[in-house]
């Protein structure tokens, strides 16, 4: 199972373990390779650069070398017919969110060392941020010094350094994880979070029933899950016990940067929800229900170490929010103002959300913040073509950091440039100067529109769905391309743009298609729905092809439709159930048009005046 729901372009894929072969010729398997620093990490002087258990890590010469080579990984992973099947690979190239301090410079890079160069203010405030990492660990009994242990790998640590969004300086002990060998260290590593499309589903709800939405934040959330396996830690830079300083780190609680220490606190968390009450839904493990005997009363939405807390009754959703800060330190955010990196805020019953900062920051470091406007995602009438020539590996890294950027601003609030976004991916493990220049030009549709909101509850609308399909539009594998969008509250709340997955012998077989994933869709909606306590009829799904409706709401066997795959013959199944209702609108009202082509200036503002984006302040 995927994570669906990445707060940050950094959270998603988290960072990459990195090996070399050893210097006696030895393979790069966990446990005689020698282990080297993340990517980002500064790299330490040469004579610095042996520790005491025989680990080295590279010098700065190699880094092209390594990073080439990752490239090379992600050139064979990528899946071309898909175009972002493997979604994470591209968001990890996204810019990161956190704010660049200090000669630009960025936070997460700095080492220890770096902070040791400030002047003694700033060095103060960083040392002071540390401190408190470390008083937190001491609290929480994470560890216990003892004398090295003989035969043990003993795993190193770094800090990293981040500032928030409201200006507080953090210090986290992270370890680096990479050198953990499994089946020794660690064994499972999943933790579900909350999907995307889940949150927005909620903040639908929330417009419409008027839900109260607070919000809290746990401090240091992954030293609160218990290890089961034996580990061992350097102590960190800078701060030696004195008199202790050849002692290390007994691990008892995880902490930042261990394989499992999402996993360990997500069971700490959920069996902390359950004590207070709460269920879990078994459409979505970030969705959590209190129940009364009138019904649900209060939810949870959960995301790592971020919850809000949603329900009608005020006084209610305060008296679970303290009930669960007695368990857990936290910090009372009041109001949700931000989840997801998404900026909320509520005008009345609406709910508004945008990633507007975020916008402006890939905006600037893209070079675009000035770009000539344009009308529309693509060039009207624009086809890409695949590269045929050599890869060029720093336009690749470059278009691929553009992609991800753009990706993570789709997935989030930008349904408009969905179409856009997922095709140019396609091309990400070759892509020309020709691709780098489109992509680019999604920014210029971005320009002139870089205060924008998404807002829900601006009409009263129930669930509805819209499916369409571009036959044939894929001009070397010559697949078809499916796209829907689901609204709530007058605004999207879910949207795809793909391409299908086997070649559609027409039209109405690419829409039948189409109309086939889109009720999966909806029925996992309705799922989410029912287990928070809503009972609904027959949901409507729209669609601009009579033949598919015909043959999705008739279980007719012809010549014509014989060979589609069984797969997609799930929708007559849901259709009979009265799970979904199928309705016919023209193609010139189906807003879904916008996700399967590059449509003209007119057709593209009719289909994204039904998406519930406003621009302007």
């Amino acid at each position: 199972m995927t994570q669906s729901g990445p707060s940050s372009p950094e959270e998603v894929t988290g960072r990459l373990p990195l090996y070399q072969e050893s210097d006696d010729g030895e393979s790069d398997s966990p446990h005689p390779a020698t282990p080297l620093s993340y990517r980002d990490e500064p790299q330490p002087p040469e004579e610095e650069a042996s520790g005491s258990n025989g680990d080295r890590t590279t010098s700065g010469d190699s880094r092209a070398e390594v990073e080439g080579s990752l490239a090379a990984g992600l050139h064979l992973d990528l899946a071309e017919d898909g175009g972002i099947s493997n979604l994470n690979a591209l968001l990890a190239k996204a810019v990161p969110t956190s704010s660049e301090v200090l000669d630009a410079s960025k936070v997460k890079e700095w080492s220890y060392k770096d902070i040791a160069r400030m002047p003694d203010v700033q060095r103060k405030e960083w040392t002071d941020a540390c401190r408190q990492e470390l008083d937190s660990l001491r609290a929480r009994d994470v560890y216990d010094l003892v004398d090295p242990p003989r035969g043990r790998r003993v795993i190193k640590n770094r800090w990293v350094f981040d500032v928030k969004t409201d200006g507080r300086k953090r210090a986290r002990l992270v370890a680096k994880g990479f050198s953990q060998v499994e089946g020794i260290d660690y064994s499972d590593i999943f933790s579900p979070v909350v999907r995307y499309e889940s949150a927005r589903l909620m903040f639908a709800l929330a417009s419409l029933q008027n839900w109260h939405m607070r919000s809290v934040d746990v401090r240091t959330a992954f030293l609160y899950g218990e290890l089961d396996e034996e580990l061992y830690m350097e102590q960190p830079e800078g701060f030696s016990e004195r008199g202790k300083e050849r002692k290390v780190m007994r691990l008892k609680k995880a902490i930042y940067g261990l394989k499992q220490a999402a996993l360990e606190w997500w069971r700490a968390l959920d069996k902390s929800l359950k004590d207070l009450g709460f269920r879990r839904t078994k459409s979505d493990s970030g969705i959590y229900v209190l129940d009364a005997a009138t019904g649900p009363i209060v939810y949870a939405i959960v995301y790592v170490d971020d919850i809000i807390f949603l329900g009608s009754d005020l006084r209610k959703v305060n008296d679970i929010k303290e009930r669960f800060k007695a368990i857990w330190e936290c910090r009372d955010m009041g109001e949700t103002m931000e989840f997801l990196r998404m900026k909320i805020r509520r005008n009345g019953a609406k709910v508004i959300i945008d990633q507007c900062d975020y916008l402006r920051k890939i905006m600037q470091r893209f070079g675009m913040q000035n770009a000539k406007a344009a009308a529309t995602p693509l060039p009207s009438g624009y086809v890409p073509t695949p590269n045929t020539d050599p890869v060029d590996a720093a336009l690749r890294t470059k278009y691929q950091q553009v992609i991800g950027s753009l990706l993570y601003l789709m997935l989030g609030t930008r349904p408009d440039i969905a179409y856009a976004v997922t095709r140019m991916s396609q091309f990400a493990a070759n892509p020309s100067k020709e691709h780098l220049d489109k992509s680019l030009y999604i920014f210029r549709y971005l320009a002139s529109m870089q205060d924008y909101t998404l807002e829900y509850g601006r009409k009263e609308e129930g669930l509805i769905a819209y499916a369409d399909a571009d036959w044939g539009s894929e001009t070397t594998s010559r697949r078809s391309t499916s796209g829907f969008m689901i609204k709530l509250g007058g605004a999207a709340v879910s949207w795809t743009s793909k391409a299908q997955k086997t070649v559609a012998l027409s039209s109405t077989e690419a829409e039948y298609m189409s109309l086939s994933d889109t009720s999966r869709q909806l029925v996992w909606t309705r799922s989410l729905m029912q287990e928070i306590g809503f009972k609904l009829g027959p949901l409507p799904l729209c669609g601009d092809n009579q033949g598919a409706i015909f043959i999705a709401s008739n279980a007719v066997q012809e010549k014509r439709t014989k060979h589609i795959d069984i797969r997609y013959h799930y929708i007559r199944e849901v259709v009979e159930q009265r799970q979904i209702d199928l309705f016919f609108i023209p193609t010139e009202e189906n807003p879904a048009d916008m996700f399967t082509k590059n449509l003209a200036r007119d057709k593209f503002l009719s289909c994204r005046s039904q998406l519930g984006i406003r621009f302007g302040s």
